[in-house]
C-alpha cells in the first residue's frame, strides 16, 4: 500500500528537517568550544580556567567576603563556558585582591542628613591567557550599590547587598576577559 503525502505533510516535514539541522548545528558549535551562547569567545586550545583565592585587603573588612567573591568567579567561568576549573596553571588565569569596600553617604536631605547610603567595592584583578597573551590585563574594577541610611551596614549585607555588587564586578571581569563584542 502506497501513502501519498498531503503539501501540508510535505512542508511541514522540510520545517522539521530544517529544524533539526539547525539545532544540531547549534549543538555542535556549543559543544565543541567554537561558541558560546553567553558571548564568550574561548580560543580553540583554551581547556582550562585556575582562580586563585582573592583575599580581602579593604580597610573595612567583610569576613565572607574573599570566599563569595572567589566561588562566584569560579562559578560563571563554570556554567558559562566548556573549561574545566583547574587549581593552578589553566589556559586562563585569575588572581587579584578585594582591596576596597566602604561606604559614603549619599542623597543628602534637607538638613543634610544621608537619606541613602553607598557601598562600594573595588577588586584588583590580574587576568593571563596562556593562547592569547594580548587579551592579558591587569586592572581595577569597582561597583557600588545603595542602601537607606535607616538600615545598618551589617542588615545591608545579610540583606544580599554584597552578592549584587560581586555579581556586578564578575560580569565586569568575565566580559572584560572572553567576551569580544
Amino acid at each position: 500500500m502506497k501513502y501519498k503525502l498531503s503539501k501540508k505533510h510535505v512542508k511541514m516535514s522540510k520545517f522539521i528537517k530544517k529544524y533539526f539541522f539547525i539545532v544540531s548545528v547549534i549543538f555542535i558549535f556549543e559543544g565543541c568550544g567554537i561558541y558560546s551562547f553567553t558571548g564568550a569567545s574561548l580560543h580553540p586550545d583554551d581547556k582550562t580556567v585556575s582562580i586563585k583565592t582573592f583575599p580581602n585587603r579593604a580597610p573595612l573588612v567583610n569576613p565572607a567576603l574573599s570566599t563569595a567573591f572567589t566561588e562566584k568567579l569560579k562559578d560563571v567561568f563554570v556554567s558559562q563556558t566548556s573549561l574545566d576549573l583547574v587549581q593552578t596553571d589553566g589556559d586562563l588565569q585569575f588572581e587579584g585582591e578585594i582591596t576596597g569596600y566602604s561606604t559614603a553617604p549619599i542623597s543628602l536631605t534637607e538638613g543634610q542628613h544621608a537619606a541613602q547610603t553607598r557601598l562600594t567595592m573595588t577588586v584588583k584583578v590580574k587576568y593571563t591567557s596562556v593562547n592569547k597573551p594580548e587579551a592579558n590585563f591587569e586592572k581595577s574594577m569597582s561597583r557600588y550599590a545603595d542602601f537607606e541610611n535607616t538600615q545598618s551596614l551589617s542588615n545591608a549585607e545579610s540583606n544580599g547587598l554584597p552578592d549584587e555588587i560581586i555579581k556586578q564586578i564578575v560580569d565586569d571581569i568575565f566580559n572584560e576577559a572572553v567576551v569580544n563584542w
